[in-house]
C-alpha cells in the first residue's frame, strides 16, 4: 500500500467536494475523464482533496449519503462520500457502489489467489520454516528457476531448498557426498531423460549406488532442455521447432522465434521471456508436471516405517 500523507479533513468538507473538481487544478485532470470503478472490498485508491490512500473496507450509508471506508498501511480507517475526487494508480476515477456482479467477480478472484501456481491451496501466513535435511536438485539454472515460479509457495511451506548440479556427469558422485538417508531424502531431476540416451546410463549408474539407493528419488522429462517444458501456445507457436544438432539447442530456438540470440546475454534474456509466459502449472507440459510432483512427495514424506 503506498505511503501518503494524512490529512483530517472536517467532516463539513465532504460537500464542497462536490462543489468544484479536485483534479482539475493542480492535478490537471477534468472529472469528465474519470471512469467508474466499483468501490470492491481490498480496491487501493486515494482521495484526491486530503492524500488519504487506502484500501476499500467497507461501503455503506451514513447520513443520507454512501459513504466509503479506506483503510491506510497503518491499519487507520477513514470514511469518505462514495462518488468522484479518487485516484486509482495515479488516474481519477469515480467510485460506484458495488453490484452482485461485481462481487461475484471478486470472489472468483480471491478464489483463484486462494490456490498457488502449483494448484494447491496457498497457506495464509504459514511460519517460516527452518530449511528441511532432504534436497531438491535439478540440472542448471533455468531448470530451478521454473521449479520456484511455479512449485516455490508449495516448497517454502515445506521447507524443501532446490539445488543447481550445473549438470549430471558425475550424477552417482554427487549422491555419494550427499549420502542420503530416511530422514534426509534426495530428489534429482534430469533433463532428456529417454531410452538409449547418456542420461539415462547415468541415472542408472547413480540409482545403483550404494547403500542409498532408496533414499534417493531420480526422475526426468523427455525433453531436450526445460524450455521445451512450456507450452509452446504460450509463445505463440503450435510446437517447439527441431534444431539441427550441429546447433546450439537453445541460439537455435531463438533464432527460430525472432529473438536475438547470438551471445549468452542473449539466451539468459530470452529465457526471461519465456518464463514469463508460464502463470500456473497450467502453463507447462504434464510430463514435467507429474514428475516434479514425484519429487516433491518423495522429499515431504516423513521417516520410513521403524526410522527414527
Amino acid at each position: 500500500m503506498c505511503e501518503c500523507q494524512v490529512y483530517d479533513a472536517p467532516v463539513n468538507a465532504w460537500a464542497s467536494r462536490y462543489d468544484s473538481d479536485p483534479l482539475a487544478g493542480d492535478r490537471g485532470r477534468p472529472a469528465s475523464r474519470a471512469r467508474s470503478v466499483e468501490a470492491e472490498t481490498g480496491l487501493v485508491v486515494e482521495d484526491a482533496s486530503t492524500g488519504w490512500c487506502g484500501a476499500v473496507v467497507a461501503v455503506e450509508k451514513a447520513g443520507g449519503m454512501r459513504v466509503v471506508h479506506l483503510e491506510d498501511r497503518r491499519g487507520r480507517v477513514k470514511g469518505f462520500p462514495l462518488g468522484p475526487g479518487f485516484l486509482l494508480d495515479g488516474a481519477p476515477v469515480v467510485l460506484t457502489p458495488p453490484t452482485a456482479a461485481g462481487r461475484a467477480a471478486l470472489a472468483t478472484q480471491r478464489a483463484a489467489q486462494s490456490r498457488t501456481a502449483s494448484g494447491s491451496r496457498t497457506v495464509a501466513a504459514a511460519p517460516a520454516r527452518v530449511a528441511a535435511a532432504s534436497r531438491l536438485f535439478v540440472e542448471g539454472r533455468h531448470d530451478a528457476e521454473l521449479v520456484e515460479k511455479v512449485w516455490g509457495a508449495d516448497l517454502r511451506v515445506e521447507g524443501v531448498v532446490v539445488e543447481v548440479l550445473d549438470g549430471v556427469d558425475d550424477l552417482a558422485g554427487v549422491v555419494r557426498d550427499f549420502a542420503p538417508t530416511a530422514q534426509r531424502r534426495m530428489g534429482v531431476l534430469v533433463d532428456h531423460l529417454v531410452p538409449g540416451s547418456k542420461e539415462s546410463r547415468i541415472v542408472a549408474q547413480a540409482r545403483a549406488v550404494r547403500p542409498y539407493g532408496e533414499h534417493v528419488c531420480i526422475v526426468g522429462h523427455p525433453y531436450v532442455d526445460v524450455w521445451q517444458s512450456v507450452r509452446p501456445e504460450r509463445l505463440g507457436l503450435q510446437r517447439w521447432p527441431v534444431i539441427d544438432r550441429r546447433q546450439s539447442w537453445k541460439h537455435g530456438v531463438l533464432a527460430h522465434l525472432g529473438w536475438p540470440h547470438e551471445t549468452q546475454a542473449d539466451v539468459a534474456q530470452g529465457w526471461k521471456r519465456i518464463l514469463g509466459t508460464v502463470r500456473t502449472y497450467a502453463d507447462l507440459q504434464p510430463e514435467l508436471l507429474g514428475r516434479v510432483e514425484e519429487l516433491i512427495d518423495f522429499v515431504t514424506v516423513g521417516p520410513e516405517p521403524g526410522q527414527g
